[in-house]
């Protein structure tokens, strides 16, 4: 299938760099706003102007900043967001144009692949970096007017708010009495949205006709999967800067109709926790709001994954809650135990090819940004269990990188063990991972010996955000 590029007139082969810049990291930014000072105009930005807000230069300006700090891939044109200034430059103009006169049509979304926990596949969409552009100039002038309407206990995808909000929201809620909840699972959200509703839901808000149809024609801008062309007759693909705001507003229907109803609730995106005090009133809640789901915003529930039950081990965002002496508290759900623990295995793999500087780092990035996202569970006791799993599994990675016997000798010396320990053990045939935990080799690569070497721990970063 040919591919269709974005129109262009020329092509920019050069650029100036760092005119006007303000900052090394944003070259050219300036740049792009330059070129776009003939825009500037007195018009209402009200919601019946909302393309001319849109396309201010202020707008467009603080988009593309976006789009380049997110350094995302390419997609189906090839173009990077390094190339991205040189082709404003050169066609900035006719993509201005073509949008004000309804005329610009965005290009297919490439299809990708991102594996799930449970063996399935989570499907993204990634727009050209031009497409990116405007759908985030379409994002930051939307923003503003839907945080207005937004409810307070929506989490997902908004400015200030976080995964953790969510969660003391949802302590709050249970610490009042409500102990049962309808964990609500909404199948292929992403894939399966209607785009007449959405359509509709926009048109409530969103006056300027324009605005409107540029968002649908994204909607419907189909996609590129394994190089054949799928249309795209529902659903707003995850991937590109404008499906987590629509997502938004879509779901929004749902948060107004639970806060008609009285119904206290925590939304983060597509995954909510509604809550009931007592078993059957939440069975209720289930049926009738499944009905309210199906029949007026046309989405799936997934009946089998959405249930009812008492609060403890329930899942929401990797976290677990319980209740002791009237307070709720938060644990690590044991599914995400299992998914921390096999990370780390794939980190302190033997076969993976890693130097000892390497295997340091990752381990320091994926352990200290996993205790800063759970950090608000009880884990002290986990990270202690865990860190003695992964000293072993570190011991086993050094004493392999040793290989050969006379290296192996060497080194148990220079760790402090006397010579006919060294040579004994130097010539063992005991296993990889039994000799990890053999006395000598804890002795010489010691829990504190190996923190000199700048082997992170759990425990260690999980003391920063909860010192003695």
């Amino acid at each position: 299938m040919k591919v269709r590029m974005q129109k262009t007139s020329a092509q920019a082969n050069d650029c100036p760099q760092r005119d006007r810049s303000a900052t090394k990291r944003y070259e050219g930014v300036q740049t792009f706003m330059w070129i776009c000072e003939d825009n500037f105009a007195e018009v209402p930005f009200d919601k019946a102007h909302l393309l001319e807000l849109i396309l201010s230069p202020d707008n467009l300006n603080r988009a593309y900043k976006a789009v380049v700090g997110n350094k995302g891939s390419g997609c189906i044109d090839k173009m990077s967001c390094e190339q991205l200034l040189p082709w404003l430059l050169a066609n900035k103009n006719e993509l201005t144009s073509s949008l004000q006169q309804g005329t610009y049509r965005p290009n297919p979304v490439r299809r990708v692949e991102i594996p799930k926990d449970n063996g399935k596949k989570r499907l993204l969409g990634i727009p050209t970096v031009v497409d990116r552009l405007v759908q985030q100039a379409i994002n930051q002038a939307l923003t503003p007017i839907y945080e207005r309407q937004f409810s307070r206990t929506s989490y997902g995808f908004r400015p200030n708010r976080s995964c953790h909000s969510a969660l003391r929201k949802a302590q709050e809620i249970v610490e009042i009495g409500y102990r049962y909840v309808v964990d609500l699972d909404l199948e292929r959200f992403f894939d399966t949205v209607n785009h007449s509703k959405l359509i509709e839901i926009l048109s409530r808000t969103v006056t300027d006709g324009r605005v409107v149809s540029l968002i649908h024609r994204y909607l419907s801008s189909g996609v590129i999967t394994r190089g054949l062309f799928e249309a795209s007759e529902e659903g707003t693909p995850q991937g590109g800067p404008l499906s987590p705001l629509l997502s938004n507003i879509m779901l929004n229907e749902l948060d107004k109709e639970l806060e008609l109803r009285g119904h206290p609730f925590v939304r983060y995106a597509d995954d909510a926790l509604i809550f009931c005090k007592s078993k059957r009133a939440a069975q209720r809640v289930k049926s009738s709001i499944t009905r309210f789901i199906e029949g007026k915003l046309f989405l799936k529930v997934n009946r089998e994954k959405t249930v009812v039950s008492y609060v403890r081990g329930v899942k929401f965002l990797g976290y677990s809650f319980y209740v002791n002496k009237g307070k709720c508290l938060l644990a690590v759900h044991p599914k995400t135990k299992t998914n921390m623990k096999a990370k780390l295995k794939e980190l302190t793999s033997r076969s993976n090819g890693w130097g000892y500087e390497r295997r340091k780092q990752k381990l320091k990035e994926y352990i200290r940004g996993w205790i800063g996202y759970y950090h608000l569970a009880q884990i002290k006791r986990l990270c202690l269990e865990t860190d003695e799993w992964l000293r072993r599994r570190i011991r086993m990675c050094i004493w392999k990188a040793w290989k050969k016997h006379k290296t192996r000798i060497i080194n148990i010396k220079r760790c402090g063990i006397a010579a006919r320990q060294a040579y004994q053990w130097g010539n063992t045939r005991l296993g990889n991972w039994r000799i990890a935990d053999s006395p000598i080799l804890t002795r010489a690569l010691s829990n504190e010996n190996l923190k000199k070497a700048g082997y992170i721990t759990l425990t260690d970063s999980y003391l920063e955000w909860y010192p003695k």
